[in-house]
């Protein structure tokens, strides 16, 4: 089994204990399959480092709790901080342990933490992987429980956080309603 092998089984083992359940499989083990699935469409000649993060971008999300953290924006930022840091810190563990170097544990840990969003071509391919997964598998449920005003606020945060590429593409591979489609067609904030 070759190195890359044994770190994805080591999250998809992680992950395999959600308690959360989606779509009768434990969510965050479908959701690193979906991140892979995303990852090998989008870069198919992407470093390891990259498709180990992707696969651990939520590695074991359900030990933080959203609910242990104060209400709101605050609060939101402080939780998704330290999962970021948890995320990074458990691939790192693992990467070490499927005998990854230094500078890949690192630059996988810089994704999963998004340092050097918009500068760092990796933790920038990480985000538009992210941004694609929930557009393709979580952003109609999303859309159905939410009001049109929010929707289109998370459609324009959504695209801002892409690379102008993804949003191109996205133009290209999703129907969108106009109002939608215009948050990928303007220029990133």
């Amino acid at each position: 089994m070759t190195r890359l092998q044994t770190a994805l089984d080591a999250i998809d083992n992680a992950n395999a204990k959600d308690p959360n359940l989606d779509d009768g499989q434990p969510e965050a083990l479908l959701y690193g399959q979906r991140m892979s699935e995303e990852a090998n469409r989008l870069f198919p000649n992407a470093s390891e480092a990259l498709k180990i993060a992707a696969r651990g971008q939520h590695i074991e999300r359900w030990v933080l709790k959203r609910a242990d953290f104060p209400e709101g924006r605050a609060g939101y930022l402080s939780w998704r901080r330290e999962l970021g840091q948890h995320h990074a810190n458990r691939v790192s563990e693992i990467m070490a342990d499927a005998q990854y170097d230094e500078e890949d544990i690192v630059a996988a840990g810089a994704m999963l933490r998004k340092e050097g969003i918009k500068r760092n071509e990796e933790v920038q391919a990480l985000e538009d992987i992210i941004c694609f997964t929930f557009l393709k598998w979580y952003f109609a449920p999303f859309a159905a429980k939410h009001p049109h005003e929010k929707v289109v606020d998370i459609v324009r945060k959504t695209a801002r956080k892409m690379s102008a590429d993804a949003r191109v593409r996205v133009l290209a591979e999703f129907e969108l309603p106009a109002d939608l489609a215009a948050a990928f067609e303007a220029p990133a904030a």
